[in-house]
């Protein structure tokens, strides 16, 4: 039987929205993930057949980042690339693309990924294209618009607050599932399990030194470990009892003189919405930055050429649903996947599913039957954070690496998607 095989699994840290990664441009966290792909997996450079990586927020000086990133890792002029948008499972459909074309006979060796600075996703100005005549006009948040549904208004938290009143699931147990997720991953942390996975990212601080005019490279800073974590246990609860849920606002999504306030850090809405709402930034993912990478490849081929499998990239599937309820998406993609690799339910030893809120998480779980001891075990995104376009392989690079630290055969991967849709795919160590 033909396999496609998993090599040189690698991901930055993650970074906090506006922190550490800030400065750090999602071509150039990509590109450090390739050149770390390709050097870990030991496959020669100039047999890569196509590159592959999935983004959200293109960046207006990256266009098809993709191939921005594969040139500034060195991958030859010669070797092409694309980029990939499915929202949330971005660079989960990266590795999904690549299956496809590899079963379809073009190509035995792919190095894929994904990537997303949300920090610096830009405001704009709409109309000024055209002129904007006379008179004032608003910036408008890029990454704002990106998390509001055009079907339905609704922003994601909105969609979530949708689900938990569908599966009628409380604050309380949102809260309790993201304060474990923060436990479980802070645990992770300490005890380095993630340091494997990671590469460190060097970002170089410029400065004029306002005489020559001429630019001097600063102290260099290393950033190498996940900052998104919550570390601070003993008031974890505390925090999580003091979140606003905010999104049951209908002026949240619109500009007039209602829109929140959220000047010098401070939300400020109308309090009558809090008590119809239980999706609250704690029990969400919070926006980040960072990418990850790895080098699918034909497992012949890979023996071939002395590559050593990590693991194996079995099948994925994919299930839509309605975008107001976008966040149980998952509950029909996981099973639709198992059903075409026929892998039952009870087979699968680990369930890395993307926590984009706790809500939906929870009704996803117990949807599926999921035990908690298959799920997220070193944490999951409210906890480390969901940089969009790179969170299907982060979490594709998470799995691998769970699998052979606890010696488990099977891995699930899945990621609910803005406009109602899941992607799922199934992950097998290699022996």
């Amino acid at each position: 039987m033909r396999r496609l095989a998993i090599a040189g699994t690698v991901r930055t840290p993650i970074g906090a929205f506006c922190k550490s990664l800030k400065d750090a441009p999602a071509e150039y966290l990509l590109a450090i993930c390739f050149r770390r792909a390709i050097k870990r997996s030991g496959i020669p450079i100039d047999r890569i057949d196509e590159v592959i990586a999935g983004n959200v927020g293109q960046p207006m000086n990256a266009p098809n980042i993709t191939r921005v990133a594969a040139l500034l890792a060195g991958v030859p002029k010669e070797v092409t690339g694309f980029t990939v948008q499915r929202n949330c499972a971005s660079g989960l459909q990266a590795m999904a693309s690549a299956m496809d074309m590899w079963a379809a006979g073009r190509g035995k060796i792919f190095l894929v990924g994904g990537t997303e600075n949300m920090s610096r996703i830009p405001y704009v100005i709409e109309g000024a294209r055209s002129g904007l005549n006379l008179g004032h006009t608003r910036l408008t948040d890029g990454l704002w618009q990106g998390l509001t549904d055009p079907i339905v208004s609704q922003m994601m938290g909105r969609t979530a607050e949708n689900v938990v009143k569908k599966y009628g699931i409380t604050r309380e147990m949102q809260d309790r599932f993201a304060v474990d997720s923060h436990r479980k991953a802070f645990e992770a942390r300490e005890e380095g399990r993630f340091d494997s996975q990671i590469v460190p990212v060097e970002i170089e601080r410029i400065f004029n030194d306002g005489k020559s005019g001429n630019k001097h490279l600063a102290d260099a800073k290393i950033f190498g470990k996940d900052e998104c974590i919550n570390g601070q246990l003993s008031s974890i609860e505390q925090k999580a009892q003091a979140a606003v849920p905010l999104f049951m606002n209908p002026d949240i999504t619109a500009v007039s003189q209602n829109y929140p306030d959220f000047s010098r850090g401070k939300i400020k809405i109308e309090t009558s919405y809090y008590g119809e709402g239980t999706v609250t930034a704690f029990n969400s993912c919070p926006l980040s930055d960072g990418a990850a990478a790895m080098v699918l490849i034909d497992a012949d081929l890979a023996e071939e050429l002395g590559v050593e499998p990590e693991a194996y990239f079995v099948d994925y599937d994919k299930a839509g649903c309605g975008p107001d309820l976008m966040g149980e998406a998952p509950i029909y993609a996981i099973p639709r996947a198992l059903e075409r690799a026929n892998i039952p339910m009870g087979e699968v030893d680990l369930f890395e599913i993307n926590e984009a809120f706790a809500g939906q998480m929870i009704a996803c779980r117990d949807a599926l039957g999921i035990t908690d001891e298959k799920l997220n075990v070193w944490g999951g995104a409210i906890a480390l954070g969901h940089p969009v376009g790179a969170s299907g392989a982060i979490l594709s690079v998470k799995a691998v690496d769970i699998l052979k630290a606890y010696e488990r055969r099977y891995a699930v991967v899945s990621l609910c998607v803005g406009g109602g849709q899941a992607l799922c795919g199934i992950i097998e160590r290699a022996k």
